[in-house]
């Protein structure tokens, strides 16, 4: 789960009730008889779409359209009645089944949104049809011969009317009155339903609750053992799963909503089904069937205890003060109208005789509570809780025994938590729901709190490693739930000698732990404390820092709300025992580094007090054999180092540093050598950068560190390499490295690891405080992305590192001129290997080089000598057009890089001399009126919205030709979402130029084709150059934006020009799509009267070329131009014999005739 993304918008009401009950009105206005129009069809379906897109909005809060049900439900199930009643007095079914299937669908996601109750019982019952006369409609209507119920693909109808008829069934009327001619209603509605309850969709679960509701009528009750007997005859025979599951929940409800007679009177039938199910292995591998195994067990039982006298009694005795007694409004109104005084409610329960199927019954609980599947264990645990309610307190306390007793069941071969096998998680979160349950009815006993406390602290602790992830989150989100329930039922002066403990461990859980919805239940669980019991120290301002929001993100709890916790003390000690026993040995690597940055965090609170003891209990994890707690302790080391820094004595910091950097011994070699420990590598080499000193370079006690660095920088990983050059920097703020001029003469001509971590090392040094052979390592990079020198790095990755350390040093310490040319020759690097174009990577490292070079230099401009020597006017706007080109061009990502920096640089205020206007942008007022001025600024990888602005930057003559090339690259692009709007942007701008430059020498049509000229001119060999061209020429030409120019002479010329290029050297061409893109260019100049000699002359070249493909391609490509376009010949005949012809085959002889026929027919001959 990405925790950095937003939280979903929270409303205070229906904000588009409006829109909504208008779109679902234009939906309802619809005659249902009659067919729609395509267009109607498509509009009404997407009026549908637009319903449940906003329903979708509104599912986290459902209950804010409850005002508005009435108004929203009752018209569209009116509209299916009326239809349904037309349809029963016609006896057939001739209604737009689209138009019926969108109302239904529609009433299917009221219950979707809602739930099938809301909509169909209690206050809600107006919300659906439900006279008299709606039975024998609803009924007819599923009957009817050819029902659209009856249309595989319309199961929302066939739910819906289901439900509606549930719901009419239950009128409170003999239904035998509505008998008619002999047929039976009742058997009718319970054959309709028996129809549907073996289905696999919805329709079965409208199927059980019709089938539920009717045999709990008192006129059809007598049917319901025969009902059982089938089921018991089919769960013992074929035992088809789907109907096995209809039939458990019919079951389910009955026991649920029916009466104690109706159950008890066929305890024993349920009770051989619930034994058929057990005993069919297909049927007990479906979740399901266990789940409502479980539910009919737990409320079968339900059915033989007596009622529930006591329940509000012992909340209220386990509410009470603690003097024993409470005498609020509340609970005294609560005793005079609950019956039963509490002497009487347990003398009730001491003399009920525990049937010996109840005692199976919690023995099946129990071991359901261990299911593998979390809606098995949820069953079975608010089954255990719901019998514990109806027992006697001994009886009760007995059940909540055996649920703690799961947590041994594991535990016992286990040394400790993190030993337990992954298997226990269910187990674990079983006991802990039951719990909950147990709880939430106030039914744990005061005893009782110590061991429950005792075992949920370890639930809270348990994260079980499992391969490459972890299971345990639900068993810790589970136990937050138990919590949850004790503060709400509980005793408060019970829980007052475990509040400090519980309120340490739930703030503990709800910074720490790696899942949000963990923190979330944990915070919350606090805030229950703090809110009804006052029992937990500083709670108002600790739930403040640790509300549901600032847990919501993990960095922010671990490095934001968890600092702000232990200004706290009584909480300082559980989070640092945490950090340095969970979090810096946990799994995950972000959760260690996190966790790090935490503990520094703390104890910069007090870092005389905390931060040695903090290091001394760290480096013990260096000794540890599994490299996870290593990496943690060298990350944790590393940050205490860093927090050195914030001492005032600078003595005092380094003799702090020289500690810590002792424990480095602790790490020996072997495991930093080790391939496979890229990670200790690297946070071996960012605690050097962080803790090295002086005496450590001179003489230190760990005499292994700088063969660390060795090994980092020749390691492959490029975050190893990065913090190994992060160590020498360190390094070399301290004292001179001119030495390590050796590395450069052994890694440039090593290989290309060697060299990724050469041009990391270079631009990492610090050279203000020493000279380190600057030179030397200047010339070095210049070297490495020369073209033309023999040191030239070869590899991708190695030169973009390159080029991040040219950046580095200008900006720092040499502003010179061959580094920044050198940056912006980087922005032609077009690399393409088997990952793709990698050379990106380089172009989006030398934009940002040359952004931020700029950006430095003219805001910090005292000089404009200096400047001019640094960063020469035409240099600058040469930079300006290589981002440009970038940012036009069809990588997203490039884009995005290249327009963000842009920006910065449009942005940027000039420094106040009179002769600076030399390095202002041209176009500036442009610029910012196209990217600057709207409301909501889209980034420029977005390129719908990029690029009709971005071809306006044509305008702006300086730029025009980086801009105009970086737009052909993207007219080229095989990615659709970029070349169609590059396209369809051009086209429209070309449209608006006139056809030659006028006085004001602005941009025409002619001056643009002639720059694509320009930039083929010199470059016809190179086929990336020339086929993005043609590519641009044909979309202009295939939209007639071009058609101007055949009336001016310059045009003209310039469209010959592209001719003769097309035409030249068809027969040597072997790239097929370069041979493509000349025939595109060449038939669509056809149509153009001045050149349709010209171009009917090459022709031939392609119908006869040596590519089938070829040949066949410009037969079709022709005949559709031919088809779209005028050529001012007729082409009827041409036509006929660019289809007849087979021109894809091999008989070389029958192509060239066909070829000559073809000719002379063009020619009108």
């Amino acid at each position: 789960m990405d925790e950095e993304q937003s939280e979903g918008r929270f409303f205070a009401t229906f904000e588009k009730y409006e829109l909504f009950t208008s779109t679902q009105a234009s939906l309802l206005s619809k005659d249902l008889f009659e067919e729609p129009s395509d267009e109607d069809d498509r509009q009404e379906t997407e009026f549908l779409k637009n319903l449940s897109h906003i329903l979708d909005e509104y599912q986290e809060q459902s209950y804010l359209l409850d005002p508005f049900l009435e108004s929203l439900v009752t018209p569209a199930a009116e509209k299916l009645r009326s239809h349904a009643r037309q349809c029963v007095s016609t006896n057939s079914s001739t209604a737009c089944i689209s138009r019926v299937g969108r109302i239904a669908t529609l009433l299917y996601l009221y219950t979707k949104f809602r739930g099938y109750k809301t909509i169909t019982k209690g206050k809600a019952v107006r919300f659906f049809p439900h006279e008299v006369s709606d039975v024998s409609i609803a009924l007819d209507y599923m009957r009817i011969p050819g029902s659209h119920t009856q249309d595989a693909e319309q199961w929302a109808l066939r739910y819906i009317v289901l439900l509606w008829l549930s719901l009419v069934c239950m009128i409170p009327f003999d239904l035998a009155q509505f008998n008619d001619g002999g047929n039976d209603v009742s058997a009718q509605i319970e054959a309709v339903a028996q129809n549907h309850i073996g289905k696999a969709g919805l329709e079965r679960d409208a199927a059980s609750i019709l089938l539920s509701r009717l045999y709990i009528r008192k006129d059809v009750s007598a049917w319901f053992p025969q009902f059982l007997t089938g089921v018991q005859s089919e769960v013992e025979g074929s035992a088809e799963t789907f109907k096995c599951i209809g039939t458990l929940k019919v079951i389910a409800e009955i026991l649920k909503i029916g009466s104690a007679e109706l159950a008890q009177d066929n305890l024993s039938a349920i009770w051989n089904i619930v034994h058929a199910t057990e005993a069919r292995e297909t049927l007990m591998n479906n979740t399901i069937v266990r789940k409502l195994r479980v539910k009919v067990l737990s409320r079968t039982s339900l059915r033989i205890l007596p009622a529930k006298y006591g329940a509000v009694h012992r909340r209220g005795k386990n509410a009470a003060s603690v003097s024993g007694h409470c005498s609020c409004v509340v609970c005294t109104g609560r005793a005079l109208l609950s019956g039963p005084t509490e002497e009487q409610v347990d003398t009730i329960y001491d003399d009920i005789e525990v049937p010996e199927d109840v005692e199976t019954v919690i023995e099946e609980l129990m071991h359901a509570l261990q299911d593998k599947d979390t809606l098995v264990r949820w069953s079975a645990a608010k089954g255990v809780a719901r019998i514990a309610e109806r027992l006697s307190t001994d009886f009760g306390n007995q059940i909540f025994d055996t649920v703690l007793e799961l947590f041994t069941i594991h535990s016992m071969a286990a040394a400790n938590l993190y030993d337990l096998p992954a298997i226990a998680e269910s187990t674990w979160h079983g006991a802990c729901l039951a719990c909950a349950e147990i709880a939430r009815r106030g039914l744990v006993a005061d005893n009782k709190l110590p061991e429950l406390i005792n075992w949920l602290s370890q639930a809270l602790s348990f994260d079980v490693r499992k391969g490459s992830h972890s299971v345990g989150s639900s068993v810790r989100d589970a136990a937050t739930y138990v919590l949850w329930s004790l503060a709400r039922a509980q005793n408060v002066a019970a829980l007052a000698s475990l509040a400090e403990g519980l309120s340490q461990k739930l703030v503990t859980v709800s910074l720490y732990d790696r899942e949000v919805h963990v923190r979330r239940a944990a915070s919350a669980a606090f805030q229950e404390y703090v809110g009804r019991t006052s029992l937990f120290p500083h709670g108002i301002d600790v739930l403040r820092k640790t509300d549901f929001y600032a847990v919501g993100v993990r960095r922010n709890a671990f490095l934001k709300a968890a600092p702000e916790v232990a200004e706290h003390h009584i909480y300082r000690k559980c989070l640092i025992d945490h950090l340095l026993s969970v979090s810096l040995r946990h799994w995950d690597t972000a959760v260690r580094q996190l966790g790090a940055q935490s503990l520094r965090a703390i104890c910069e609170l007090d870092l005389e007090a905390l931060g040695r003891s903090a290091a001394s209990r760290a480096s013990k994890l260096l000794q540890s054999v599994d490299v996870d707690d290593v990496h943690g302790g060298l990350l944790a080391l590393a940050e205490l180092a860093s927090a050195c820094n914030t001492l005032g004595d600078k003595l005092e910091s380094e003799a702090r540093k020289r500690e810590i950097f002792a424990y480095l011994h602790l790490v020996p070699l072997s495991i930093i050598r080790s391939p496979r420990n890229s990670l200790v590598t690297s946070a071996a080499c960012y605690f050097i950068s962080t803790a090295v000193t002086p005496k450590e370079i001179q003489e230190s006690p760990v005499k292994h560190w700088r063969e660390i660095v060795d090994i980092g920088l020749r390691h492959r990983d490029g975050t190893v390499q990065e913090q190994a050059a992060n160590a020498l920097a360190s390094v070399s703020q301290l004292v001179d490295c001119s030495d390590l001029v050796t590395y450069i003469t052994e890694f440039v001509s090593g290989t290309p690891t060697l060299q990724q971590s050469l041009g990391r090392l270079l631009g990492a040094l610090d050279y203000t405080a020493y000279a380190h052979d600057l030179p030397d390592a200047i010339q070095c990079l210049l070297d490495a992305v020369d073209l033309t020198s023999s040191r030239l790095f070869a590899n991708v990755e190695a030169r973009q590192n390159v080029y991040f350390s040219i950046f580095q040093i200008f900006k720092t310490v040499a502003p010179k001129v061959e580094l920044f040319s050198a940056l912006r020759d980087g922005l032609s690097d077009y690399t393409v290997d088997q990952r793709g174009d990698v050379g990106s990577w380089i172009r989006m490292a030398c934009i940002k080089g040359l952004a931020e070079i700029s950006t430095v230099l003219l805001f910090n401009a005292n000089d404009l000598s200096v400047l001019m020597d640094y960063l020469p006017p035409e240099m600058h706007h040469e930079a300006i057009g290589g981002i440009l080109k970038q940012g036009v061009e069809r990588l997203d990502n490039v884009r995005q890089t290249a327009g963000e920096h842009f920006l910065d640089l449009l942005s940027l205020p000039l420094p106040p001399h009179e002769k600076v206007e030399e390095w202002r942008i041209d176009g500036e007022e442009l610029f910012k009126h196209l990217y600057l001025s709207d409301g909501e600024v889209k980034g420029w990888k977005d390129s719908s919205w990029f690029f009709p602005k971005a071809v306006q930057m044509l305008q702006v003559a300086r730029y025009r030709k980086h801009v105009l090339a970086g737009l052909v690259l993207s007219v080229g692009s095989k990615t659709d979402s970029t070349q169609r709007p590059v396209s369809q942007s051009l086209v429209k701008y070309v449209e608006t130029l006139p056809s030659v430059a006028g006085e004001g020498n602005g941009y025409s049509v002619q001056s643009l084709v002639a720059d694509l000229l320009d930039q083929v001119k010199g470059n016809l060999a190179s086929n990336t150059v020339v086929i993005p061209v043609l590519q641009t020429l044909i979309v202009l030409l295939e939209a007639d934006a071009l058609a101007r120019l055949q009336d001016e002479s310059e045009g003209l010329q310039s469209l010959r020009n592209f001719l003769s290029i097309a035409s030249r050297n068809i027969a040597r061409l072997k790239n097929v799509q370069r041979i493509q893109e000349s025939m595109k260019v060449i038939v669509n100049l056809l149509t153009m009267a001045p050149l349709y000699p010209e171009c009917l002359a090459v022709l031939p070249d392609f119908f006869t070329h040596r590519f089938p493909k070829i040949r066949s391609d410009t037969a079709e490509y022709l005949y559709m131009i031919l088809q779209s376009k005028y050529v001012n010949v007729d082409t009827e005949v041409a036509e006929e014999i660019l289809l007849e012809s087979e021109w894809a085959s091999t008989n070389m002889n029958d192509v060239t005739a066909a070829s000559a026929q073809l000719m002379e027919a063009l020619n009108g001959a």
